[in-house]
């Protein structure tokens, strides 16, 4: 049990705390979630019902590039990483998720 919760851990890497995201969470049960770059939809769900003991309805995936940034002359780019808005069932929740 310890090595599956664990492997959900490194796919569900963080929530995405934006004012955006929190319109979507009281408006549509939709939490914005930060992913393993390499985890798919299916992934992504089994994690998020495994971890937070809910049910999802839908999950949605984007790829977002990292922005480049400059510190005086020299140049360099953010990394790039994977954002998923997962929508929970009618009556579920994910308590303490801000």
């Amino acid at each position: 049990m310890a090595k599956t919760l664990d492997r959900y851990y490194r796919i569900i890497r963080k929530p995405r705390v934006t004012e955006k995201g929190l319109k979507a969470v009281e408006r549509a049960r939709a939490y914005p979630f930060e992913v393993h770059p390499l985890a798919n939809k299916i992934e992504i769900r089994q994690a998020v019902e495994a971890l937070f003991d809910v049910k999802v309805e839908s999950v949605r995936t984007m790829r977002m590039l990292g922005k480049y940034k400059r510190m005086g002359r020299f140049f360099g780019k953010r990394p790039d990483w994977k954002k998923a808005i997962v929508t929970l069932r009618e009556g579920y929740a994910i308590e303490d998720f801000y």
